[in-house]
């Protein structure tokens, strides 16, 4: 490792990661000289764009379409990652769904799609990842949610999703260690959804302590720090401007 680049000749896999919190979490690590595995979803034009941009940064990054919705999915995109990045020695779960959903108004297709995504692909995910990652001291970051610790009505199936992944983020960690860390980032008010007012959004920034709303970079910030933090293990670091010591 160098100071410049410490995460040079490393190879991250960035799950969600051509758009939003994703992108600038893969932007993040290759600024530090990672190699990307870009994955995304049905955003196939926005990760050309982002692959394109992280080129500019002097690694190597290359595209991965998968639906992690399919429960083969997990698997068979982490064999395709192995095989064309040579390894593997971070991975991010970043894809996810929030989807607004009152009580009285849940699906048991939004509860399904929600496990789906938030807390079934991760766990296949570093399930499959864990061997390759152990052969480099590697490390798994989930990205989690402070809606895993606080109720939120429009959103409880989410919130309940996030919980799980805060759980599957310290089982895990137990379970891969030595050889493999876990940890995980629970965002705040980070990059409020496109539905969201501006009423509504100065409203979250005059609550939190820090009295702003916060990035996609503060996030991505953490997801590095955490990568690069060899003896933290099992944690789950809370970005969210001081809104969880409110009360």
């Amino acid at each position: 490792m160098t100071a410049e680049r410490p995460f040079r000749g490393k190879t991250a896999l960035v799950t969600g990661g051509a758009r939003r919190v994703g992108k600038a979490i893969a932007y993040a690590l290759a600024w530090r000289g990672a190699d990307i595995a870009l994955h995304y979803g049905a955003s196939a034009d926005e990760a050309q764009v982002t692959a394109q941009e992280l080129r500019e940064l002097d690694v190597r990054v290359e595209l991965f379409a998968a639906d992690l919705l399919d429960p083969a999915a997990p698997g068979a995109l982490l064999d395709r990652v192995v095989e064309s990045m040579g390894g593997l020695d971070v991975l991010v779960n970043s894809a996810a769904m929030m989807l607004r959903t009152p009580m009285g108004q849940v699906t048991v297709d939004d509860w399904e799609r929600m496990f789906a995504l938030n807390v079934r692909a991760p766990f296949f995910l570093a399930q499959a990842a864990a061997p390759r990652l152990a052969e480099r001291a590697g490390c798994v970051v989930n990205i989690c949610d402070l809606a895993a610790y606080e109720t939120w009505p429009a959103y409880v199936p989410h919130g309940i999703t996030k919980a799980a992944l805060v759980q599957a983020t310290r089982a895990l960690a137990r379970t891969l260690a030595p050889g493999v860390r876990v940890n995980g980032v629970a965002p705040g008010a980070v990059l409020l959804p496109d539905e969201w007012d501006e009423a509504t959004a100065r409203r979250l920034a005059d609550t939190t302590p820090l009295k702003r709303v916060g990035s996609a970079e503060d996030v991505a910030e953490a997801v590095a720090y955490l990568c690069g933090a060899e003896y933290v293990t099992g944690e789950v670091l809370i970005v969210d401007g001081g809104r969880h010591v409110r009360t």
